[in-house]
């Protein structure tokens, strides 16, 4: 670990929310570097559902710093955790997943993580290992450990209690069995999402009880979506997916306002936090386009979920498609077979240019969609069957469409 440990901290720093106890981290860095033993970093992760997208990926990039100042990440595949659910956030008691869709969705996990982590420095773990062994007797002597009224703390334990919805044991379990994580690998960091702060205290508490020293806590915040408002989420539609082919990830980056730029930048670039606050005053001052530093943002997260090469090809077709307002040429037909001949607003949603149609009705009002190149902003549009077209959605968004009629 050769950088100084005042840096290291800063670059640590970058972005996130909460480093709990404040003033720690500073010491603990010192003295690893001091003593040359890497920090025992963990990040636990519950395989809930088979794909990342660049929302759950904010942790990675800060894993992955900690692993780039030579410290140890372990990390943890929350299968035995998976199977009882996660209920932050949750109004409702959690469905759990079976075994077998907890093990498929981990071997997914471990393909696209290291997309991002250095494999040298991670020690993948799953948390049946030692959870799964536990006796009765031992789960027991954890939930002695902590109490109810603590655990009601939790702000949506402690809502769905004062509104008398139920609560079931065994989600008081998760955040007891999530700490004992840390007790089991003695975490020295633990990094969580700002929704996970709770349970990661839990883990510091538990490590006292266990007569282990404390855990920090680390937590980052959620990154919102496209639209820069709501949180990225696959169901929202406003998500850049791990695995999505490099063009399409390029696209999307570029779509983001200049504003949100900022925040992928802190949370996801691997840029040193001195250049990104350069490169912030440039744009301030006009020294700089944010366009292009958007682009090199598109290409630095292009190159690391694919490759250099696929990064630069994206390039050159991002800037042949929307600085010279070409058409793709590859543009798949998409044939839809209907009853009766359907609205502009209906075959944007089914194309999947448009989330929703009151969305794509919102952006025809406003002129962002055109049909074989000509603007239209009559919402109640209606195509005919028979017919083939090409619909732009915004400056970026194709689809060619054949409409044909439904066999009666």
């Amino acid at each position: 670990m050769t950088m100084k440990h005042q840096d290291a901290h800063e670059q640590i720093a970058l972005g996130t929310v909460d480093i709990l106890p404040e003033g720690e981290m500073l010491q603990r860095l010192a003295v690893a570097q001091r003593d040359n033993k890497p920090l025992r970093i963990k990040l636990g992760m519950d395989p809930t559902a088979p794909d990342l997208h660049l929302g759950h990926t904010v942790l990675l990039h800060k894993a992955r710093q900690f692993q780039d100042l030579g410290h140890r990440l372990l990390f943890v595949i929350g299968d035995f955790t998976a199977m009882i659910g996660d209920p932050t956030g949750k109004s409702v008691t959690r469905k759990a997943l079976s075994r077998e869709e907890v093990v498929a969705n981990a071997t997914t996990y471990q393909r696209q993580v290291f997309k991002i982590l250095d494999p040298e420095r991670t020690e993948v773990m799953f948390n049946s290992a030692w959870l799964g062994a536990l006796r009765p007797d031992e789960l027991i002597q954890i939930a002695a450990r902590y109490t109810v009224a603590r655990m009601l703390e939790r702000d949506d334990f402690s809502k769905r209690y004062n509104a008398n919805q139920p609560i079931a044991i065994h989600e008081f379990l998760y955040p007891l069995l999530q700490g004992y994580d840390s007790v089991a690998i003695k975490a020295d960091v633990e990094l969580g999402g700002t929704d996970q702060r709770f349970n990661l205290l839990v883990g510091r508490e538990l490590q006292r009880e266990y007569a282990q020293k404390p855990q920090l806590v680390l937590t980052m915040p959620i990154l919102e979506g496209l639209d820069g408002v709501q949180k990225m989420s696959k169901s929202l539609g406003n998500f850049i997916a791990v695995e999505d082919p490099p063009a399409e990830m390029f696209g999307k980056i570029m779509s983001i306002s200049d504003t949100l730029m900022w925040r992928y930048y802190a949370l996801l670039s691997r840029v040193p936090a001195a250049e990104q606050m350069r490169l912030q005053d440039t744009a301030a001052s006009g020294a700089g386009n944010p366009r292009d530093i958007k682009l090199a943002l598109a290409g630095e997260l292009v190159a690391r979920f694919h490759d250099a090469a696929a990064a630069r090809e994206a390039h050159a077709a991002f800037l042949a498609r929307f600085q010279r307002h070409e058409t793709p040429d590859d543009l798949p037909l998409q044939t839809l077979s209907l009853p009766t001949a359907p609205r502009l607003s209906q075959v944007l949603v089914q194309t999947q240019l448009a989330v929703s149609t009151s969305e794509a009705m919102r952006k025809i009002k406003e002129g962002a969609v055109r049909l074989d190149g000509e603007r239209v902003v009559d919402p109640a549009s209606t195509l005919a069957l028979g017919a083939e077209y090409l619909l732009q959605f915004g400056k970026r968004h194709f689809a060619r469409v054949a409409l044909r009629k439904a066999d009666s």
